[in-house]
């Protein structure tokens, strides 16, 4: 089963590479104003952790926001896009060292590819002032499962070894929705943990399923953002390629590392983002409202 799923991944990353490509060439003389290198270290910073658990979208974002290298509107797309090759990578790496049940894996990722599609094709078309409250909220949930985690509130055991029956299909529903969520900005990796947590399974089972599910989602999910125009190609590019290394780098050398203050402050900066994201789409709302009347 694993070479079947390995096999999976190198179709839908072909199919994601071909899509990227031929878009970044059809644009390369109309590329965003921003840095190859500041996207490029961003990238390389926060995938080197996500690697690790910490996730990705929650501090990428707040990164980004911070240099100003992409438009709020185009984020959900941009991290996507940014973020696929090194979460494929991530993916062919744990799904073979980790043991998961396969029906448990297979059902869990298929679910959250589905979820993906249907919310990456919703996304894209919302308006500004949309994004900017869903992905500021996005962030608040994110940082609050980061902080139950590192408060030990979501306990990291488990002696179950497959799901099935009613729990299996509360799984499939509940991955369907983090899928979804996905592309709007919020990482899988953090509440899929506490899902794996919730319903008794190891925690090391969290890592091929959080990840699988993300490398199965995110090519999908990316092409509708492709298609769409609805991402930053310079950024998402800048961003992709040492996130590749990072990934490598992250997953064979580094044995151990605390990750604790890393993550608080992590926490804190999404946190902070969050509300400054939050605040800035009611101001918008408000003046747009002002505005019709």
């Amino acid at each position: 089963m694993i070479i079947v799923i390995w096999c999976a991944l190198a179709v839908f990353g072909a199919w994601f590479s071909y899509c990227l490509l031929r878009d970044f060439n059809a644009h390369r003389h109309q590329l965003e104003n921003v840095s190859w290198i500041k996207t490029g270290i961003i990238g390389f910073i926060v995938n080197f952790f996500d690697t690790l658990g910490i996730g990705a979208f929650a501090p990428q974002t707040a990164l980004l926001r911070a240099t100003k290298q992409t438009e709020d509107k185009k984020m959900p797309g941009t991290l996507n896009v940014a973020n696929t090759f090194s979460t494929l990578v991530q993916a062919a790496i744990y799904i073979k060292v980790i043991t998961v049940d396969t029906l448990t894996l297979v059902v869990m990722l298929v679910m959250a590819v589905v979820g993906a599609v249907i919310g990456a094709g919703i996304v894209a078309r919302m308006s500004v002032t949309r994004i900017r409250l869903i992905m500021g909220f996005a962030l608040l949930v994110t940082a609050g499962f980061m902080f139950a985690k590192n408060m030990h509130w979501i306990a990291a055991y488990g002696n179950i070894t497959a799901l099935r029956g009613g729990t299996l299909v509360f799984a499939a529903v509940a991955n369907f929705i983090l899928g979804a969520l996905m592309t709007v900005g919020i990482g899988l990796y953090a509440p899929c943990m506490a899902l794996v947590y919730a319903l008794g399974l190891p925690a090391i089972a969290a890592f091929p399923i959080m990840m699988g599910s993300c490398a199965f989602l995110m090519p999908p999910a990316s092409v509708k953002f492709i298609k769409a125009g609805a991402y930053n190609r310079k950024a998402a590019l800048g961003m992709a390629v040492p996130s590749i290394a990072a990934v490598l780098i992250a997953a064979f050398i580094v044995k151990s590392l605390n990750l604790t203050t890393v993550t608080w402050i992590v926490i804190g900066v999404v946190i902070y983002t969050g509300i400054m994201m939050v605040i800035t789409g009611f101001k918008k709302r408000r003046t747009e409202s002002g505005d019709v009347k």
